[in-house]
């Protein structure tokens, strides 16, 4: 017999559905049943990374079609309701047999279920009209339950520990981008980092994330994100540059998420060789990344909103002199300051203008303001917090200086 490594519990399983199906009503979705179809959801409302479909009705316990690993599932999940499938021709029949219906208006993960397996579903369920439910899984995730919150802090312990008291005595300019990259592997290893990140938003990877010494980090990037890197390669541009050094006359910028137990936490560090002094405009900028941070961490409470934190952010940017490379250079560049965070690291909100759904207490959100230097580099800062009624609470340390090595 075998034991599941982790068992999520039953009260946690139950309090997801709910908060979920509170969701879908404070939204009027009128569907009577939803559909989720990514593991990463199926995860969280199951505690297994399971293969198939899981039907939640309006009422009543789920039920889970499992296409592959159901013995698995039921080691790891409390759900009692699975069953066996292989086809979206079998739904209708499956449900009759839980004593379910299939009903008229049937809520569908639709961002998560690619064009062709939706023409297939909706050929072998005509009867049904589809809704969108994307928003309101996204406002379930984004609140994070205390034994989800307790995971996250631990997270980000970890992944200061690694970055900024592990890491430096590991690392030295003459390296190469990939050396570099390899000694974050061990370091983060070594810390318990579960290896796999997710991201949920189409198309995005993400392999350990940016190292990035030098210029290298206003190098043209397909992530989105602010920082730019050379990459392994053109296919696969994550890690660093096995041809590129790290000088001593310039700054090297980790932007690197760590991962445990499924939850993952955002931070980035800037290292500057211990035998330079940057220049002025080097300082001030990465002093000002440190100010903007402490601003909007002040104001990650309740009732705030995303896009008013964004604007703030841009306006001390412009005051400051360093609004043409705030949040990248050029082509780099992106509209937003950070990224709610958890199962995924691109999780909702971002923290954007046009965002205007104010902050609800226990959202975690990395926040990352960072400042392209032409022929230097980049400085800045990210960290993640968790949305308390006092403000930001940061996760992933207290210290947000470049560190010498």
């Amino acid at each position: 017999m075998f034991e599941s490594l982790e068992r999520l519990p039953g009260e946690e399983m139950e309090k997801r559905i709910e908060a979920f199906r509170s969701n879908m009503r404070e939204a009027c979705l009128d569907c009577g049943a939803a559909m989720i179809f990514t593991r990463l959801n199926i995860y969280y409302f199951t505690g297994s990374f399971a293969n198939g479909l899981l039907w939640i009705p309006w009422e009543g316990e789920p039920l889970f079609m499992c296409r592959k690993g159901l013995e698995r599932f039921q080691l790891e999940s409390p759900l009692k309701r699975a069953a066996a499938f292989k086809s979206y021709g079998q739904i209708k029949d499956i449900l009759s047999e839980y004593g379910l219906s299939l009903p008229e208006h049937v809520g569908a993960e639709k961002m998560g279920l690619p064009w062709a397996l939706a023409e297939n579903l909706q050929k072998k369920l005509t009867a049904s009209r589809f809704i969108s439910i994307d928003q309101a899984l996204a406002a379930t995730r984004m609140i994070k339950t205390p034994w989800e919150t307790e995971k996250m802090i631990l997270c980000g312990k970890r992944h200061h520990k690694a970055l900024y008291e592990i890491l430096p005595d590991m690392i030295s300019p003459g390296m190469t981008e990939r050396e570099i990259s390899m000694q974050v592997w061990q370091c983060f290893f070594s810390q318990g980092h579960q290896g796999l990140m997710r991201m949920q938003n189409f198309g995005e990877e993400i392999f350990l994330g940016h190292v990035a010494a030098g210029d290298s980090a206003n190098y043209p990037s397909v992530f989105n994100g602010p920082v730019g890197l050379r990459g392994e390669h053109p296919a696969s541009t994550q890690m660093g540059y096995a041809g590129k050094v790290w000088q001593d006359n310039e700054p090297l910028i980790l932007d690197c998420g760590f991962a445990l137990e499924g939850y993952q936490t955002d931070k980035t560090q800037v290292y500057f060789p211990a035998g330079w002094t940057p220049p002025d405009e080097v300082r001030r900028a990465h002093e000002l990344c440190i100010d903007i941070q402490a601003e909007i961490a002040r104001n990650l409470r309740p009732g705030n909103t995303p896009s008013d934190l964004y604007l703030m952010a841009v306006e001390m940017a412009e005051k400051a002199g360093f609004s043409e490379g705030f949040m990248g250079l050029e082509y780099n560049k992106v509209p937003f300051l950070g990224h709610g965070i958890g199962l995924a690291v691109d999780e909702y909100p971002p923290l954007a203008k046009g965002f205007e759904q104010p902050f609800k207490e226990n959202m975690f959100m990395a926040v990352e303001p960072k400042i392209g230097l032409p022929g230097i580099g980049m400085v800045g800062v990210e960290n993640t917090f968790r949305i308390t009624a006092d403000g930001g609470q940061c996760i992933t340390g207290d210290v947000f200086d470049a560190v010498k090595v």
